[in-house]
């Protein structure tokens, strides 16, 4: 038995079998659906794009338990779909200047069981599942680079999407004092999820226009399965050429969400209302701004999918995360465009986590309520 299976059995981390994953999310409050993920015959009869046959992934070993808490994740505008191995160790890089700013962490003691989840329904309790946490459980802050490009009217500068804060930090340039001032205004643990929003700053921020986030890890440098997999969930369609053979996964995702009535968009645009530090008025008035406008959000069906950087659990390509207005944020793994008409039909449309798929999330347990998308 390998050390961090044991460690996980002491403290009461192992995953649950596969046969009770469905009742245990279930019994944590998460909404799931029990539906077949792949959507297609196999062998495939939709034309959907292949992965090559020496594309070998894990598909032993348990993937629930595999994501680390965090408190936040950033994605910083590259207008890149690849980078090099460790994004915060280029010199100079935006990635790295927020990491030099980011508080030393100290050394973990051997941390407490946690509690188990208690159930109103019978007073059942049931233990903690492994890989699926909420933003107050870790003061972690995990860096990724992404496809996007900045919208600052200074290329040099960055755009800084923030997450479960669903806010896009504009005009961050890659300096220590930009780091410090993005990490004091809108990255320190303590920061309500909003951050600070200081009408003082250097920076401008917006709620993100979009009804959810899509996040494909490419990274091909780190491993060359993500580099694979990325662009044939984004496209997913098998006449298209090997040399492009990236695009296939983002256009897998275009094409399932146009055919239900959304737009798809790779690139960030433009955003014409006044950003959050002008809004004038009490911070409770604030907050209420901020939730009405992240509320009106799932009514655009407006998808952005974009491509980032290593996020850990390569061996599970095509890595797929997404993020939505209400906090939540869904990890899924082994996704192949197969999956991904069932992943735009039950999470992003209808807000249900499919477990078969899941390899953990933020805020996924909402109790007395049938959706993720529900407040």
């Amino acid at each position: 038995m390998s050390l961090r299976r044991l460690r996980a059995l002491v403290l009461g981390q192992e995953p649950p079998p596969p046969d009770n994953v469905y009742a245990t999310l279930t019994a944590s409050g998460i909404p799931v659906a029990s539906v077949d993920c792949r959507t297609c015959p196999n062998p495939c009869e939709e034309g959907h794009a292949e992965y090559p046959r020496r594309f070998s992934i894990d598909m032993e070993s348990t993937m629930l338990g595999s994501v680390k808490p965090f408190r936040r994740q950033i994605l910083i505008s590259t207008g890149k779909s690849d980078w090099d191995r460790e994004v915060t160790e280029t010199i100079g890089s935006l990635a790295a200047l927020v990491a030099q700013t980011h508080p030393p962490k100290l050394p973990d003691p051997l941390p407490d069981p946690p509690p188990p989840i208690a159930i109103d329904l019978d007073e059942k309790l049931i233990p903690p599942i492994p890989g699926v946490f909420t933003s107050a459980d870790s003061t972690r802050l995990s860096i990724l680079n992404g496809s996007h490009k900045t919208v600052a009217a200074d290329d040099e500068h960055h755009t800084v999407l923030v997450f479960p804060d669903y806010t896009m930090v504009v005009d961050v340039p890659a300096t220590l004092d930009g780091a410090k001032e993005l990490w004091r205004t809108a990255l320190d643990a303590t920061l309500p999820r909003m951050g600070g929003t200081p009408a003082t700053g250097s920076f401008q921020t917006w709620i993100l226009p979009y009804s959810c986030v899509i996040m494909l890890c490419s990274h091909k440098r780190r491993d060359n399965r993500c580099a694979i997999a990325a662009p044939k969930l984004e496209h997913g369609q098998r006449h298209a050429r090997i040399s492009c053979i990236h695009a296939h996964c983002v256009a897998a995702f275009i094409k399932s969400l146009e055919c239900n009535g959304w737009t798809a968009h790779t690139q960030l645009e433009h955003v014409v209302d006044p950003p959050l530090e002008h809004f004038s008025g009490t911070p409770e008035e604030k907050g209420r701004h901020i939730a009405d406008q992240l509320r009106a959000l799932s009514a655009g069906k407006r998808a952005l999918i974009l491509r980032n950087s290593h996020m850990g659990g390569h061996k599970y390509a095509g890595n797929c995360i997404i993020y939505t207005p209400q906090g939540s944020s869904v990890w899924y793994g082994r996704v192949t465009t197969h999956e991904v008409e069932c992943i735009v039909v039950n999470t992003i449309l209808a807000g249900l986590v499919l477990p078969p798929l899941l390899r953990g999330g933020m805020d996924l347990s909402r109790p007395g309520c049938p959706t993720l998308h529900d407040w």
